[in-house]
């Protein structure tokens, strides 16, 4: 147990390390990043590949000979801001306003809710949105970001509210994941892990 225990752990650490190779991209729509480690400035929801090229460190999609299907490279995050980061800067936010005695678990919960159905309002009464939104304009992307946004940190304020710490939490989950739905047996499949037999 231990064994598979560390191995899926390492497969959940390897694809966030994967995941850096795109450096410094950021869905800030072009504005620059103040309050990091590093102040950045990022194109507006780009991809990886449009990054990589505008910073001169595009590589070559590699084509196996066997003649496997090959992916295309997906989106990534950029590295900054962290979670933690993230969690300190939506501190510092409420700190100054003194919104705390406000911010407690369940008026966070209901926040967070909100802005899911804020969300959720901008994919209402659109059919099937294709992965990457190329029917989308640049308004409405941005828009989508904001409201993603706000999401996410109230989730992250939720976790530190609740005292969960989130990226190890989300390692641990992606692992019992990993268990729940083995990929020998689960492919192509949306079934729930009760349904799967031995």
């Amino acid at each position: 147990m231990v064994e598979v225990g560390s191995r899926l752990f390492t497969d959940v650490k390897s694809l966030f390390l994967r995941s850096k190779s795109c450096q410094n991209m950021m869905a800030t729509n072009g504005k620059d990043c103040r309050g990091l480690k590093h102040d950045v400035s990022v194109p507006s929801n780009g991809s990886c590949e449009e990054f990589a090229a505008m910073n001169g460190t595009a590589t070559e999609v590699e084509t196996p000979s066997n003649g496997a299907e090959v992916r295309p490279q997906r989106f990534t995050f950029s590295p900054e801001p962290s979670m933690e980061d993230i969690r300190r800067m939506q501190a510092e936010f409420t700190d100054e306003r003194d919104w705390n005695k406000f911010h407690q678990p369940r008026n966070l919960l209901l926040a967070m809710v909100g802005e899911v159905g804020e969300v959720a309002e901008l994919f209402q009464w659109r059919g099937e949105a294709a992965e990457g939104l190329p029917d989308w304009t640049e308004t409405e992307r941005e828009q989508l970001a904001h409201e993603l946004s706000d999401v996410l940190i109230y989730l992250v304020e939720l976790a530190e509210k609740c005292r969960v710490d989130l990226p190890q939490a989300v390692l641990r989950k992606m692992a019992l994941n990993r268990l729940k739905y083995p990929a020998s047996k689960v492919h192509g499949s949306a079934k729930k892990y009760t349904e799967y037999k031995d």
